[in-house]
């Protein structure tokens, strides 16, 4: 045997693989293996000294494996991401997203319009025409200016299961927006928006005093995408992912193909614009707007003033007398409702267009109303009720709450019946109160009633305008007894079952006892609603 010591291996490392962990040895079965027999122990002898062959360096190149389901980094590229640092992430972040280039131009536009309306007549008569139109366009400068700096300066991203928006220059503001608690979406295109084919996306959450996160403005397309991939994560909607891999960005990456539009909805109705006009000249407010336009010309003309300021404000306040059923027929122009898994889809609008999506699961009540004119033609519309939308708005229009503007029993009866499968509105036979409610009522004790069905618990109020309240079961949070002085006396309660969303639904006037049975059953069913099954 040489006293030569023995040479280094050559054999090159094997390529590394992902570690496997062995799994513990039963210790039933487990036998110890025997130490070897120095007798037949044979050393395995070293490498032959004429056969060695270094290997050079760098031949052999050692990559190490990522640890499963580690995700390449791919490094962001410039200009997409805001001048902000990056906050600590909650799930998989994306790069920031600035809104519309456009954006400012039309906050411009509008700060236009305020600036002229809060420059008064007055003025304009005390500097003359010159000096008012140089005052507009440099406070209009200026409004724009501001609008550049807050577009720079916004943005907007996904992380996990947030929507984050990012505002303000001096004091920098960030909002996240859980979207558990997303209620609603809609995309929202004024008038500019149409012509310069832009979209503005609202949100509404729980317990959202108004109107959340408000992008202003979006390309249409993206606007669509965002509101789509925010209700999918709302109603955990999650997307199949490969093991190892994250999944897919859905919002657009700039200079990347844009993805197909999604699959639209289902149709269920679209409201005639000729019964909409008809319908609002069957309203009180028709029938008094001749009145008070010729109130507001009689006005004028007894005045003899034919001045700028007098015809302004006599335009002023015919424009307020016209205002709301005008506006009225211009909000739910070309109404269509579309039905998508589990959301209502609602289109309407004319100058300003609105797509709102509300997810059936919000739904508190479902209301239906037969106005006094609109009984001729047997119409009525169906609001809806929804948990958690701001009912702070002081534009109803911002309300999800539109479900059929106009329409007969029919077409009502088949739109209920989507939204809370399984109940019949032209089915709903209700228990009118006792015969002693005619001194309470005593013009129309008939028109109140109340009932209990299957899944939903319905009231029945109004005399010249008739309306229907549906509460489902699993909706009612709170159970009350309410007792006023002439209800003591003829032995009379009304019972209130109310809703997440505020209002929920009455049963005037019924026998006190029937009222405590009623209050005890309504608590009952649910909590029987309530309970997973």
């Amino acid at each position: 045997m040489s006293d030569r010591p023995a040479e280094p291996s050559t054999v090159p490392p094997a390529s590394p693989t992902p570690h496997e962990p062995v799994p513990p040895a039963d210790p039933a079965t487990y036998e110890p293996v025997p130490p070897a027999d120095p007798a037949t122990y044979e050393p395995v002898p070293p490498a032959d000294a004429a056969t060695y062959e270094p290997v050079p360096v760098g031949a052999v190149h050692y990559e190490p494996v990522p640890p499963v389901g580690a995700v390449p980094y791919e490094p962001v590229p410039p200009g997409t991401a805001g001048p902000w640092p990056v906050p600590p992430s909650g799930g998989e972040a994306e790069p920031r997203q600035r809104l519309h280039p456009l954006s400012p131009l039309l906050h411009g536009a509008k700060s236009l319009f305020v600036v002229i309306a809060g420059l008064s007549w007055s003025t304009l008569s005390r500097v003359g025409f010159g000096w008012f139109a140089a005052m507009v366009v440099v406070l209009a400068l200026g409004a724009t200016v501001l609008s550049v700096i807050s577009w720079y300066n916004t943005g907007y991203h996904v992380v996990g299961r947030e929507l984050r928006v990012y505002e303000g220059l001096l004091w920098r503001r960030t909002r996240a927006i859980p979207l558990e608690r997303l209620q609603a979406v809609e995309v929202v295109r004024p008038l500019l928006a149409q012509l310069t084919g832009l979209a503005e996306l609202r949100l509404e959450v729980v317990g959202g005093g108004k109107t959340e996160a408000p992008l202003a403005y979006l390309g249409v397309a993206d606007a669509a995408r965002l509101r789509e991939r925010l209700l999918a994560l709302a109603g955990r909607v999650t997307q199949p992912t490969v093991p190892g891999h994250a999944a897919p960005a859905v919002l657009p990456v700039p200079g990347a193909a844009a993805p197909p539009a999604p699959t639209p909805g289902r149709p269920l109705h679209a409201v005639r614009n000729q019964n909409l006009l008809i319908s609002q000249l069957l309203t009180p407010q028709a029938f008094l707007l001749p009145f008070g336009v010729a109130f507001v010309v009689v006005q004028f003309l007894t005045a003899g003033s034919w001045s700028f300021v007098a015809v302004a404000s006599t335009l002023t306040a015919m424009a307020g007398v016209l205002l709301q059923p005008v506006r009225r027929v211009l909000d739910d122009w070309n109404f269509r409702l579309a039905r998508d898994d589990g959301t209502l889809r609602v289109h309407n609008g004319l100058l300003e267009t609105r797509a709102q999506t509300v997810p059936l699961a919000r739904v508190q009540t479902v209301r239906a109303t037969w106005p006094l004119l609109w009984r001729v033609n047997g119409w009525l519309r169906l609001r809806l009720e929804v948990a958690g939308y701001s009912v702070a708005e002081a534009d109803d229009r911002n309300r999800p709450d539109r479900l059929l503007p106009v329409g007969d029993l029919a077409t009502a009866t088949m739109i209920v019946a989507e939204v809370l499968p399984g109940v019949r509105l032209d089915a709903l036979a209700l228990t009118p109160p006792p015969r002693r409610t005619r001194w309470l009522h005593p013009l129309g004790r008939e028109a109140f009633g109340a009932g209990l069905f299957d899944q939903v618990f319905v009231t029945r109020s109004g005399r010249l305008t008739r309306q229907l309240v549906i509460v489902p079961y699993a909706r009612i949070q709170s159970v009350r007894v309410v007792q006023g002085p002439l209800q003591r006396r003829l032995g009379l309660a009304s019972v209130h079952a109310d809703t997440a969303g505020g209002s929920g639904a009455t049963a005037q006037d019924r026998d006190l006892a029937e009222a405590w049975t009623l209050a005890a059953d309504l608590t009952a069913r649910s909590q029987t609603a309530r309970t997973p099954t």
